[in-house]
């Protein structure tokens, strides 16, 4: 019997590396993901409650969220969520998580195109700095799709300024398809 391995995520998941892991890890895994947008953090942890069942028997979770947290949607100059707010909701997203297995992988908020009107990428690099060392500490894998991404903004970053480029989503679903590999054999 193959091992189940789960993705949890927003619209970076969703429309980008989520339609290619499955092909990616073909014969090796069955995947389960949610068929809508897991959005900002704290619906994501919402969304655990939702799926428990679904997730209860997988040797692998790797999540990502973030965008949603980071955008100025009211345009008000405050974000969605505050430094607080995200990492106390990532946390207890984590520690859900390890609940179902120990083989947890959190994968960095991606950055957007330098114009995205709503969403700014200190910002993104401000909670990424802010989650990372917290979720190693809990014993959580980090899959650095945030650097993946930076490498080449222009090429991996859609006319939305936001989502993947076809090029960027199997960019990052290979290397979302080999740290869960990875981690599955361990």
């Amino acid at each position: 019997m193959k091992p189940k391995i789960a993705l949890l995520g927003d619209s970076i998941r969703l429309f980008g590396y989520g339609k290619v892991v499955p092909t990616l890890l073909k014969g090796k895994a069955t995947v389960f993901q949610p068929k809508e947008n897991c959005k900002f953090a704290k619906n994501l942890l919402r969304m655990i409650f939702d799926y428990k069942d679904e997730l209860k028997d997988c040797a692998v979770i790797h999540f990502n969220c973030g965008l949603w947290d980071v955008a100025n949607v009211v345009g008000d100059g405050a974000i969605f969520s505050s430094d607080q707010e995200y990492l106390d909701n990532l946390l207890r997203i984590a520690k859900a998580l390890l609940r179902f297995t120990p083989k947890v992988i959190f994968a960095t908020t991606t950055p957007v195109h330098p114009d995205h009107p709503h969403n700014k990428n200190e910002d993104i690099d401000r909670f990424n700095a802010l989650a990372v060392p917290k979720l190693k500490e809990l014993g959580i894998r980090i899959n650095d799709l945030h650097a993946l991404v930076a490498e080449d903004v222009a090429g991996n970053i859609c006319d939305d300024l936001i989502h993947l480029t076809k090029k960027g989503a199997e960019r990052c679903g290979k290397q979302v398809a080999e740290v869960v590999a990875a981690a599955l054999t361990e």
